[in-house]
């Protein structure tokens, strides 16, 4: 009889995780990929507002400026956040393996046209997260007609540095976060949004005195 501890066969052993690089900086900002429910990154000293819809709110006078945002966009250029100052300014954090995200994509694409066409001065500017490619990224946006420009950002660097300890800040793909015209962060939803709550988060800030 055999009175030693029985060792685990080798098809039960499990190797031990291995968190590369690219992804520990994404979990610094303990991004729930592709789900939105997690809870506001604000502190005590904020005063944010959820209304029935889940999108948080910040009043005029508690917000706070995100940090610099800027880098290369999907197709080349160069586009700094802090230039589109004076305009409403939609924020939407996505990435082409998510499925939220794509159900989103068409709404955000027919409301900046919307809203270009009215000449509402709101300027739609996308963060790619997590795409290990430009490739699948260029083609989302081709596939759901995105005309405006993303800030490609592969490992979230931007999205983590970004915004303000304190602040209404992304924690989900996708995450939508809206300016106000002194760049200031207003508004945030960690959902996908359709046309409807895409305007509501949108409305208010272009009614702004």
């Amino acid at each position: 009889m055999n009175l030693g501890r029985a060792l685990p066969s080798r098809s039960n052993r499990r190797p031990r995780a291995v968190l590369p690089a690219v992804a520990a900086s994404a979990a610094m900002l303990t991004l729930a990929a592709c789900g939105g429910g997690a809870t506001s990154g604000g502190g005590g000293d904020t005063n944010f507002v959820t209304n029935t819809g889940g999108v948080q709110t910040v009043a005029k006078g508690e917000r706070k400026a995100v940090n610099k945002i800027a880098g290369e966009t999907l197709d080349g250029k160069q586009l700094d956040v802090a230039d589109l100052k004076g305009k409403i300014v939609v924020l939407n954090v996505w990435g082409s393996w998510c499925g939220p995200c794509r159900a989103e994509a068409p709404y955000f694409a027919k409301v900046a046209k919307e809203t270009e066409t009215k000449g509402q001065d709101v300027a739609f500017v996308g963060l790619n997260a997590r795409d290990a490619n430009k490739g699948a990224a260029i083609a989302f946006e081709k596939d759901y007609g995105v005309t405006y420009p993303s800030i490609y950002d592969p490992t979230s660097k931007l999205i983590v540095n970004g915004f303000p300890k304190g602040s209404l800040n992304p924690q989900a793909i996708p995450s939508t976060i809206v300016l106000d015209r002194d760049g200031k962060i207003a508004a945030r939803s960690l959902k996908a949004l359709d046309d409807k709550k895409l305007r509501e988060m949108i409305d208010p800030l272009i009614a702004e005195k």
